[in-house]
């Protein structure tokens, strides 16, 4: 059995055996190469970086090369039990409407992305510089984040949208889950896994 880092073993945890899963901006195909061995998954890759879409084909992944900013025309409604995007959301320009696609074609989604209201992003802004931590490791001039969010500000969003939380799982840097960042999320918690429905 293939060894994941732990991020990915907690959305492995969440997906029912024998699901059609597809992996918006799916790297190297790591996840979903993991759930076709240890959970009888299909479905597709979307990726758009070219050694990427090698390295994932060469996993035996299904592999679409596609920019997800495009949308997923491609699609038809509810063709996957979940569309997951893992540390992509921050990096696009129209988050709204690419969650509201990404639960259109799956039932539903899983998204993963660093926690901006965390302690250090916070102390950074207090001494006056955009945060650099081990979760936002570029400076302001060369990330490709563009729309930072915290907890609260993707929850809110999930409220306008009708969208339902089912689980969330609030982890460090190295994807552990401790009592600490369960007694307050949206300043301990480093990364923020979702799972997500329409009501």
């Amino acid at each position: 059995m293939k060894s994941i880092r732990a991020e990915l073993k907690t959305i492995a945890n969440w997906i029912k055996p024998n699901s059609r899963v597809l992996d918006l901006g799916c790297g190297k195909g790591e996840l979903l190469s993991y759930l076709q061995e240890s959970q009888n998954v299909t479905g597709y890759g979307v990726e758009i970086e070219q050694d990427n879409i090698v390295a994932s084909i060469d996993n035996n992944i299904n592999v679409i090369q596609a920019d997800i900013e495009q949308g997923l025309i491609g699609f038809e409604d509810n063709s996957f039990d979940y569309v997951i995007m893992t540390q992509t959301l921050q990096a696009l320009r129209n988050t709204d409407v690419i969650l509201e696609e990404m639960l259109r074609v799956g039932r539903e989604g899983i998204v993963t992305f660093p926690n901006f209201g965390h302690w250090r992003s916070r102390l950074n802004i207090l001494f006056g510089h955009m945060p650099i931590t081990k979760a936002l490791p570029n400076t302001w001039y060369n990330t490709p984040n563009i729309h930072l969010c915290t907890l609260i500000d993707f929850e809110d969003l999930c409220k306008e949208k009708n969208f339902k939380i089912l689980q969330r799982s609030i982890v460090d840097r190295q994807h552990r889950n401790n009592a600490f960042n369960n007694l307050f999320p949206n300043l301990l918690g480093e990364i923020a896994l979702y799972r997500i429905q329409k009501l």
